[in-house]
């Protein structure tokens, strides 16, 4: 997924440079500090002070500018980052027949487009600015330490290994639950779609009730695993506030020590109060980047799985095969058909076979759920048949070129089907001549009955050429 950052080397490597210089410039800024109290106070010279607090200004007006600049150049990287990634993942999903979007999920899919492409962009965004200044920081200002007390500085070599086990314990045992939230976020957005886009059939039935309690237990489930992360992952702060405070205290006690016997100033235990405070304050910063690169890698490795999907239908590039004497008139034929969609527990086609000529007018009826679209999707190839064979035009479909089969071929065909209200988008739309039928919310054979003469009055309609009411064309 890293090629989709190649158009943005410059930025990317911009970025974390201009952050360590911010990070520099403020390694500086405690020795300024004890040189105003150990010099400029003592000898209560206003002059020097004044000085030393030009100094610190521009220090933080150098600091504030770079800091600025690393801002711009990761944003920009992440975001041209986020868009070639959206575009190449969306790109990809055309490329998937419906056995597989089916088997992802539509509400899966929309997550990694947005959610999940989106938390990528912040921890790109956050990894830049933060992945080398806040190491360097912590690093430099143990070394800083070193340059004003010894002995001092030890203390610093005690918190800092104590501090980057909390840090990355916390690290290792939050990743994978961040994949488990997602999960089951998965979930809750699958069941809120299912419910709004067939809350008609929901309601014929009267499954208001059971539907609740389905969405219940799954956003249940998915608040359990939100609050045991967030309960771990709370931890890191008051556990590092900890450490950080009690070395503060030692550093306060062995610096009251090496005052008395005048092994260092009073501006030098300032000074590493303030270094061990920009220590306390990066590795805050290192452990919120960790938190959120984590969940940036666990969306990216969502991400990526969609990308791994390799295409379960191939198209040749080529009209194949030739059209054998006795299917010369045939339009459409299906020969033993089955089909059971993946994840299915019973066939939602079972041994269907039929001829359809040329210029002939078949109208497929039934009531809901019993094959209809079903049967219908197996002309253009949306779907492959799990047994039998689907002919268009004395050929099987599958020796159709893409173009070919869904462009020209089935262009012309009158086809019934019954849709959901409100209509959905579907491939079906995409075909010229389909009348379709609203779905109905009773099941009585009368409304069935009186379904299916509208349709049948429809078919009719538009073969004597007129045009009937739910006519939908390409255009």
């Amino acid at each position: 997924m890293l090629r989709y950052l190649s158009d943005y080397k410059r930025e990317s490597v911009l970025a974390p440079l201009f952050k360590m210089l911010e990070a520099t410039f403020d390694l500086f800024v405690p020795l300024v500090m004890a040189d105003i109290v150990n010099v400029g106070i003592a000898a209560h010279d206003f002059h020097y002070i004044l000085v030393r607090c030009g100094i610190l200004l521009l220090l933080a007006i150098v600091g504030l500018t770079c800091s600025l600049t690393a801002q711009y150049f990761s944003a920009k990287a992440a975001v041209g980052y986020s868009t070639g990634l959206r575009h190449a993942l969306f790109e990809h999903i055309q490329t998937l027949s419906f056995s597989e979007m089916d088997t992802m999920g539509t509400s899966t899919l929309i997550t990694r487009m947005t959610s999940d492409v989106n938390q990528v962009q912040s921890g790109l965004n956050l990894f830049l600015r933060l992945f080398l200044r806040s190491p360097f920081v912590v690093i430099g200002a143990m070394i800083m330490a070193f340059t004003v007390n010894f002995r001092a500085a030890l203390i610093f070599v005690v918190a800092i290994p104590l501090l980057s086990v909390v840090v990355f314990g916390v690290m290792v045992i939050t990743r994978p639950l961040y994949k488990s939230v997602q999960t089951r976020l998965d979930r809750v957005l699958g069941l809120t779609r299912e419910n709004l886009t067939g809350v008609r059939v929901v309601r014929a039935f009267d499954k208001e009730k059971s539907e609740v309690d389905r969405f219940e237990d799954a956003n249940e489930l998915l608040t359990k695993m939100q609050l045991h992360v967030g309960h771990i992952s709370a931890l890191m702060n008051p556990l590092t506030y900890v450490i950080i405070n009690l070395a503060i205290v030692a550093l306060l006690y062995v610096g009251s020590i090496e005052i008395n016997i005048g092994g260092m100033a009073s501006g030098d235990v300032i000074a590493l109060v303030n270094y061990m405070n920009q220590i306390l304050i990066e590795l805050v910063k290192l452990a919120n980047l960790i938190v959120q690169v984590s969940k940036a890698l666990a969306c990216a490795g969502r991400v990526q799985a969609v990308l791994d999907t390799k295409p379960g239908m191939d198209f040749p590039a080529e009209l194949r095969s030739e059209v054998p004497a006795d299917k010369a008139g045939d339009a459409v034929r299906f020969d033993h058909v089955s089909l059971t969609y993946a994840g299915a527990g019973a066939p939602s086609l079972s041994d269907i076979s039929f001829t359809a000529k040329r210029g002939q007018t078949i109208g497929v009826i039934g009531g809901t759920g019993s094959g209809k679209s079903s049967l219908v999707n197996l002309i253009p190839r949306f779907y492959d048949a799990t047994e039998g064979t689907v002919e268009i035009l004395g050929r099987p479909a599958a020796d159709y070129p893409r173009e070919a089969l869904r462009g020209k071929v089935i262009s012309g065909a009158i086809i019934d089907a019954y849709s959901q209200e409100p209509l959905t988008a579907s491939p079906l739309f995409s075909l010229d001549n389909v009348i379709l039928s609203p779905h109905a919310g009773a099941f009585t054979t009368d409304a069935l009955n009186a379904m299916s003469r509208m349709s049948v009055d429809q078919l009719f309609q538009y073969v004597d050429g007129a045009t009937p009411d739910n006519l939908v064309t390409a255009e």
